[in-house]
């Protein structure tokens, strides 16, 4: 036992007190966020070219400083990566969390200061542990280790002060002593960049630990305990770690994978989402029993939330938590402590309650499929693939749509990649029954599907094991928070996935 740790977890339980605070204020909460914001954003150029000084209302605010995308503020970004300070924010950057949400070939360099390492990432995975805690008075999670299945870059030197890579690597190197206490593997195992080469050595140097918790996006924890369990010869990571009692898990949507984790796992496992990006820690779930996480309102965050129909409008209108309804769809829009203004995160987001603020991610604002007017998102397929696995026996790894434009001589259609861990045992069924519950999700859909006037029933590919992995390997994308895309509206990643498939490469 960790003798350090009985002493942290009454530390961590006394602080739900702070938590509270904001749950009962929120409003007053987020206004406090946005003028302390204000007043370290107006020293610098950006605060300057935007007259930030000058700025004493969200409606000031929100009238005075467009919403920006990536593209928007790379010229700022550059300048702190070439080692121009002040530019974003009032404090040095030295650090940039290289985003690797998505598929694509452009990276971005999300810039990373003091505040939001301990105002934001840091103080929030501490309020993780508290609201665990909260959940479960009786845990012992802090007597024994957590896993922490990270990012695959090491971290890279610009030039003398400027170092990047991507978050968890970030995280790791600026982790404070407490967190180096509670965590395995060893640093230099966790910054491993070869993934292969990654996923071995954690499997082998894990196997001992007193593992309580496990944390990282769930496919390549998948990966990490079936190995482990090929080590050990075990049929369950709870065979391994008898004190086993938790899994944090976020980045893509669990309910593909939940009946398989549930398996791998073992019995008495806890699940737990967390809302965590390169630009900022934004919620966490409190309840366990129910869906919805809770919104972080305190750590260094204004919220806007831009409903998706503004998308692309030249003044997009942006709502504040006071306007904010319950299962519409919006667009999360954010000023923070790291020197981001009105960003757009590209993330979708519903409420599940208001007051206490929970949300769920329903997908991206890029990743759906609209070839057709059917407005897919990834709630609706990750909802739909669930169901067909549920009803044929099927288990899913992972999966990836695009759209069959229409020919001459075809109508359109919903192209499917799945890798499944269990193929189901009628294809055919399986099919049925993903198109059935895509009807019964999305109204949209189903008026397309009508008599297959507009679109015909889906084409489904099973895959081999490891064609994604290829693919991914061969983008340079293999490891860490990289994830083959659920949706695209275009056939760009499926027809390369395609390509690869019918090629004589195999999978390792």
């Amino acid at each position: 036992m960790n003798l350090l740790s009985p002493a942290i977890s009454k530390l961590v339980r006394l602080r739900y007190s702070s938590i509270e605070e904001w749950m009962s204020h929120p409003i007053t909460a987020q206004r406090e966020i946005l003028q302390d914001l204000v007043t370290h954003g107006q020293h610098t150029d950006f605060g300057r070219k935007y007259n930030m000084k000058n700025l004493f209302t969200v409606k000031a605010f929100k009238e005075a400083i467009p919403i920006h995308e990536y593209d928007d503020i790379k010229p700022w970004i550059q300048k702190l990566m070439n080692g121009e300070q002040n530019q974003l924010w009032c404090s040095p950057v030295n650090w940039f969390a290289k985003s690797s949400g998505t598929t694509s070939d452009k990276s971005k360099f999300i810039p990373v200061t003091e505040e939001s390492l301990e105002d934001c990432h840091y103080q929030a995975g501490k309020d993780v542990l508290t609201l665990y805690y909260q959940c479960n008075p009786e845990s012992n999670l802090l007597t024994g280790k957590g896993l922490v299945i990270g990012g695959s870059h090491q971290v890279n030197q610009l030039n003398e002060e400027i170092f990047f890579g991507d978050l968890s690597a970030v995280l790791m190197q600026n982790m404070p002593v407490w967190g180096q206490w509670i965590r395995t593997p060893e640093l230099a195992i966790a910054l491993l960049d070869e993934w292969e080469t990654k996923i071995e050595s954690l499997a082998q140097s894990t196997i001992y630990e007193n593992v309580t918790s496990i944390s990282g996006v769930p496919t390549w924890t998948q990966v990490l305990i079936k190995r482990i369990l090929e080590i050990t010869g075990k049929q369950t990571a709870k065979e391994v770690w008898p004190n086993l009692e938790l899994y944090m898990h976020g980045g893509v949507s669990f309910t593909p994978y939940k009946e398989n984790f549930k398996r791998l796992l073992g019995d008495g496992i806890q699940y737990m989402e967390m809302y965590n990006a390169s630009e900022g820690f934004f919620a966490a779930q409190d309840n366990l029993n129910e869906e919805g996480m809770l919104l972080f309102l305190n750590h260094g965050i204004f919220y806007e939330f831009m409903p998706v129909e503004e998308y692309g409008k030249p003044n997009p209108e942006t709502v504040g938590l006071t306007k904010v309804q319950l299962g519409k769809q919006y667009a999360l829009v954010i000023s923070t402590n790291g020197g981001l203004w009105r960003y757009l995160v590209g993330d979708t987001i519903q409420f599940t309650t208001l007051f206490p603020f929970r949300i769920k991610v329903t997908g991206r604002l890029r990743h759906f499929i609209n070839a057709f007017g059917e407005e897919i998102i990834v709630e609706n397929t990750d909802a739909a693939i669930a169901a067909a696995s549920k009803k044929t026996g099927a288990l899913v790894n992972d999966y990836t749509a695009a759209p069959i434009y229409f020919s001459e001589k075809n109508n359109g259609a919903h192209e499917w990649l799945i890798e499944f861990e269990k193929e189901p045992a009628n294809m055919e069924q399986f099919v049925h029954e993903l198109d059935s519950s895509l009807k019964n999700l999305n109204s949209d859909y189903e008026a397309k599907r009508h008599k297959n006037i507009a679109l015909r029933l889906p084409v489904v590919h099973c895959l081999k094991h490891g064609i994604f992995n290829l693919w991914l390997k061969h983008k340079g994308k293999l490891g860490g928070q990289h994830k083959v895309p659920r949706l695209s509206n275009d056939r760009k990643y499926i027809d390369e996935i395609l390509q690869l498939m019918r090629s004589n490469v195999q999978p390792a």
